[in-house]
C-alpha cells in the first residue's frame, strides 16, 4: 500500500528539512505562503488534491524530468503491463533499478533492497534519479550529451536514438524552457569553469554558513599528517582553521573543493605510505586530480571524488586487484580525499604495467582519463598536452605559492 504524505516532514529527514530551509529560494517561497520554521511544512496540492513539489523545490534537468514523469507528485505511480513493474515517485523510478543503483553502483545513502515504498520519498527519488542520470551521462564509457541522457532516461539507453523517444525529448525541451529563470549558471557552464578561477574563492573570503569539513571526511590519522605538512599548516593557519574544524574551500556555488596545496599534500602522503616503491610522482597525481575533478570534493561528470575515479573501478581495485589499505563500500566513500587519492594512485600503478608492459607517463595519463583501450594521438593526445601544462605547477608548488598569493 502506497504511503500518504500531507507535509514535507512526513517524507523528509530532519537534516534534509533543515537544508531546505537554508535554501533562500525555498525558504522565501515557503514563508510567502505562511509556512513557519519549526512547524510542519505543507506539500503543495493540485486542483485534484494531489501533493506535488513546486518548481523552486526542484532544479535543472531533475525538475524538467520530474515535471514530465510525475507532474512533481511524490505519490505518483505508473504500471507497465509489458514489464509488470510499477514506476513510482517524483522521478518514476523502478524498484529493480533502485536496487541495482544501490547494489552495483554504490549509491547507498539509503537502504533500498526490499523497500519499494522508500521511492515515494522525494529526497530518495531525486537522489536515485540523479544517480541514474549520472550513469547515463557516461553510458558505455562515452561522455553523452543532454539529449541522449534525457531520451535514455525515458526509453533506456538502447532507445536513446530511436524515434520512439523523440517526442519525450521535445516535451522535455518545452518544459525546461518554461521553468523559472535562475541566477545560477547552467550546468554546462558550471563544469567548464577554468580551475584557475577557483583560486579567487577560498575559506577566508566567505562568510556563508553550511561548510563541509575535512574532519568529517578524513580519519584522525590522515588529518594529523596534513597538519604536519608545512605548506598545509601555513595555509590553514592563514585562513583561521583549527584542529577538529578544518573547512574545505568553496566556489561561488558553495561546492567544496581542495586547494592545490591540499591536493599535493594528500598525494605526497598516499605515495609515501603505500606506493613508495612504485616510482609514482605526487605531482602527476595532483595534475590528474586537476584534470579529472577540477579539485572538487565530489568530482564532476561521471567520476567521483578528487581523482574522478568511478565507484566500480575503485571496487574492482579493492576486491580483485588487492588494494586494500582503504575500504570502499559506497559511492559516498569516494568523497574522502585520501580514499579517492589512494584508488586513483592504485589505478595509475595498474596502468603503468598495463598488459604486462612498462608504460610511459604519456600513456598512463591518457589511459587514466579515457581508458587504456582508447589511447590515440587524435583523441587523447590533447589531454597529454594539457597535462604537461598543469604538472609543472605541482612540481614546484612551494616556489609558486611564494610568488603568487592567489594560489589556494
Amino acid at each position: 500500500m502506497a504511503p500518504s504524505f500531507k507535509y514535507w516532514d512526513d517524507c523528509v529527514d530532519p537534516e534534509d528539512m533543515e537544508a531546505m530551509w537554508r535554501d533562500r529560494d525555498v525558504s522565501n517561497e515557503w514563508e510567502a505562503v505562511g509556512e513557519t520554521r519549526g512547524k510542519k511544512v505543507h506539500l503543495s496540492r493540485d486542483p485534484d488534491g494531489q501533493s506535488y513539489l513546486t518548481q523552486t523545490e526542484m532544479r535543472e534537468m531533475i525538475c524538467a524530468i520530474a515535471e514530465i514523469e510525475s507532474n512533481r507528485q511524490p505519490l505518483a505511480q505508473r504500471y507497465d503491463p509489458k514489464s509488470r513493474e510499477a514506476s513510482v515517485g517524483i522521478m518514476q523510478m523502478l524498484q529493480p533499478t533502485a536496487e541495482w543503483l544501490f547494489r552495483e553502483l554504490g549509491y547507498r545513502a539509503f537502504e533500498m533492497e526490499g523497500k519499494p515504498n522508500l521511492l515515494f520519498r522525494p529526497f530518495i527519488s531525486v537522489y536515485l534519479g540523479a544517480a541514474y542520470l549520472k550513469w547515463l551521462s557516461n553510458f558505455d564509457g562515452t561522455s553523452r550529451n543532454e539529449e541522449f541522457v534525457v531520451r535514455a532516461y525515458y526509453g533506456g539507453p538502447k532507445k536513446a536514438t530511436h524515434k520512439s523517444t523523440t517526442g519525450y525529448w521535445k516535451h522535455y525541451l518545452s518544459v525546461k524552457q518554461s521553468l523559472p529563470s535562475r541566477s545560477e549558471v547552467n550546468l554546462a557552464k558550471k563544469y567548464s569553469m577554468a580551475s584557475d578561477d577557483l583560486d579567487h574563492v577560498n575559506r577566508a573570503s566567505s562568510t556563508t554558513a553550511g561548510w563541509t569539513y575535512w574532519d568529517s571526511k578524513a580519519s584522525a590519522d590522515d588529518m594529523e599528517e596534513l597538519w604536519k605538512n608545512p605548506e598545509v599548516l601555513k595555509e590553514w593557519t592563514k585562513s583561521g582553521e583549527r584542529k577538529g574544524r578544518v573547512r574545505f574551500s568553496q566556489d561561488p556555488e558553495k561546492r567544496p573543493y581542495l586547494s592545490r596545496v591540499e591536493v599535493k599534500a594528500v598525494a605526497d602522503i598516499i605515495v609515501s605510505r603505500h606506493f613508495a616503491s612504485k616510482g609514482i610522482r605526487p605531482a602527476l597525481l595532483s595534475a590528474l586530480a586537476e584534470m579529472s575533478s577540477m579539485r572538487f570534493l565530489d568530482g564532476i561528470g561521471p567520476g567521483s571524488g578528487i581523482m574522478g575515479i568511478p565507484y566500480q573501478t575503485a571496487l574492482w581495485l579493492n576486491k580483485d586487484i588487492g588494494f586494500k589499505a582503504y575500504k570502499v563500500k559506497a559511492m559516498e566513500d569516494l568523497s574522502n580525499p585520501f580514499l579517492s587519492m589512494y584508488f586513483g594512485t592504485a589505478y595509475v600503478s595498474w596502468l603503468s604495467q598495463y598488459e604486462g608492459r612498462e608504460r610511459t607517463d604519456e600513456f598512463v595519463v591518457q589511459a587514466y582519463l579515457r581508458g587504456p583501450d582508447n589511447v590515440n594521438i587524435q583523441e587523447t593526445g590533447p589531454l597529454w598536452v594539457k597535462f604537461q601544462r598543469i604538472v609543472p605547477s605541482y612540481e614546484d608548488l612551494k616556489k609558486m605559492n611564494e610568488g603568487n598569493c592567489t594560489i589556494l
